[in-house]
């Protein structure tokens, strides 16, 4: 059983949500934890669950091309509703796939090259034939990307929110980029929210976020947060 402690915040009853932060490539982590999703509904099963994951998916990482097709093939958690917010590397790879040239070079800079190769793609070749090379349900399924989710007293969210700017005139870019006046703001935001984006050595959990970025590409864990009532705990593998 996860070890919890309380939550700055709660989800309704018979819910738990299991979040997950950025991947990056990194299919072999996505896929020990969730198994560990898997066992811990299969030890402690629950009305409402739901599998979350904060974007990021791709670049820098081995394996993008393998955490896409685990995230649009069968459900990886066998019977779970998923959620798949968007990350500002999936916002360069679809800019740059849509031939912006200043998306193409952003994209092979920040990870992209990687990325590319995972799915046999020469990163230094025309970027006019990546699009056709990358299968069709991987593309459709990185422009079907949500940017937030909303449940009980947490928004879901890639890298944060603007403070002093209502939910619902967040900007895209802030929901997918936002670092400094996010992550230093102790504002009350109304919701408590959880991110990813800026990676830590461990969670961050303070009364207005938690953040879930750990690290994974860079040789520490893959972490998930697991919300339930007025309690959460983390896996990691």
């Amino acid at each position: 059983m996860p070890d919890f402690q309380p939550a700055p915040a709660t989800v309704p009853p018979g819910h738990r949500v299991y979040a997950i932060g950025d991947v990056h490539g990194c299919d072999d982590k996505l896929a020990s934890l969730h198994a560990l999703v898997a066992a811990d509904l299969a030890a402690r099963p629950v009305a409402a669950p739901l599998l979350l994951h904060l974007g990021d998916y791709i670049d820098r990482g081995p394996d993008s091309a393998g955490v896409i097709a685990r995230l649009c093939g069968a459900p990886p958690v066998a019977g779970v509703p998923m959620v798949n917010l968007i990350g500002n590397h999936e916002r360069s790879m679809l800019d740059a796939l849509a031939g912006e040239r200043a998306a193409v070079t952003d994209w092979r800079f920040h990870g992209g090259r990687e990325a590319l190769a995972s799915w046999g793609i020469d990163p230094e070749g025309d970027p006019a034939g990546w699009a056709a090379a990358i299968p069709a349900a991987h593309r459709r399924f990185v422009e079907g990307l949500a940017l937030t989710h909303a449940l009980g007293g947490y928004l879901f969210v890639h890298a944060g929110i603007r403070p002093g700017v209502v939910l619902a005139e967040q900007s895209p870019d802030d929901l997918i980029r936002i670092r400094g006046p996010f992550l230093t703001s102790e504002a009350e935001f109304g919701v408590v929210v959880v991110h990813g984006h800026s990676p830590t050595r461990g969670p961050v959990l303070r009364p207005n976020r938690i953040g879930i970025d750990t690290g994974a590409v860079f040789g520490r864990e893959l972490t998930c947060l697991v919300l339930e009532a007025d309690r959460l705990a983390f896996l990691q593998a």
